[in-house]
């Protein structure tokens, strides 16, 4: 039982699913892992993306570590990702990553046939992205009296850019004589151009002077590239100081740009061009984010009564 507010309120029998047991990664364990990332090296992959399936990978290798894992059938795995949903209420997200993660594996280091394991996956949610007025927005853009950081927020909502990419960029990606800003490396290894606002670029003007960075176009304190923490911090202190939505993120700016430039009726094909996407299918969720009111959409009851022509009598 859990006590809120003094004694007015009570939750009783509050349950919370076990936290993930504690593993250690055996010899063998690590042999199979350093194979799996030196295929991964080859392949060029991500290095957040490497991180992220060989730590899935030691999950599942240790949990049948009494097993042969090259002979396991569909069903043992399924049965594997069963239990975390099951037992652990891993996220949607956590459980498609953990199936990433096994048939990379299967598929890349052993060689197997992309389809030798169909392993079930869950229903995609089509929860809407969050998003925030344009008021909203630039109150929290303007919060920071640091330059540095009202440049970084400035760029990831004029930009609609990901924290990765903000923090990859490099001085010579401003490119003011043609107008735009390149993004290498973005999402799926792609490169791509996106809008450069001219007010954006009268700002990092204003803040190249003052911090005069060498190659990173954001740079931290020992020179190096910025870290996505900082921006977090950043943004959490924009947040906290103008008292707006606390479910926010950086990426919530990323989400606005798309639906603030939908709202002004830019197309689509811009819009997922901006974005990096590689459908304009992932940019449509954002039709379904657009304010519906009398200013946006007229009812077809307006519509009949005005054509419509009535009896004087």
């Amino acid at each position: 039982m859990k006590t809120l507010f003094g004694k007015k309120l009570k939750v009783v029998n509050e349950h919370s699913p076990p936290e993930m047991p504690e593993f250690v990664v055996t010899e063998a364990i690590q042999l199979e892992l350093d194979r799996h990332y030196q295929k991964m090296k080859l392949k060029s992959y991500s290095d957040s993306t490497i991180r992220t399936y060989q730590s899935n990978l030691a999950q599942f290798f240790v949990y049948f570590k009494n097993s042969d894992v090259t002979t396991l059938t569909k069903e043992q795995i399924e049965g594997f990702v069963y239990e975390l949903v099951q037992k652990y209420k891993i996220s949607e997200q956590k459980q498609n990553m953990m199936i990433n993660a096994i048939k990379s594996y299967y598929e890349h280091t052993l060689g197997q046939p992309r389809e030798y394991y169909t392993i079930t996956r869950p229903k995609r949610s089509k929860d809407l992205p969050n998003t925030l007025s344009e008021e909203e927005v630039l109150t929290i853009i303007n919060a920071p009296k640091n330059i540095k950081h009202k440049a970084i927020l400035y760029t990831i909502y004029s930009a609609g850019l990901r924290i990765g990419e903000v923090i990859r960029l490099r001085v010579k990606d401003v490119r003011s004589d043609d107008g735009f800003l390149f993004v290498k490396d973005s999402k799926g290894k792609k490169d791509r151009h996106t809008v450069l606002s001219p007010l954006l670029l009268d700002l990092l003007r204003t803040y190249y002077k003052v911090h005069k960075p060498s190659y990173w176009l954001f740079e931290g304190q020992d020179g190096g590239q910025y870290s996505a923490t900082s921006i977090q911090q950043i943004y959490r202190k924009a947040v906290k100081e103008t008292g707006s939505n606390p479910w926010s993120t950086p990426h919530t700016l990323r989400h606005s740009f798309a639906t603030h430039l939908m709202q002004r009726g830019v197309n689509i094909r811009y819009i997922q061009t901006a974005l990096g996407h590689s459908s304009t299918k992932t940019t449509e969720v954002y039709t379904r984010v657009l304010s519906i009111n009398s200013k946006t959409l007229k009812s077809p009851l307006d519509v009949i009564m005005e054509s419509a022509t009535f009896d004087k009598k």
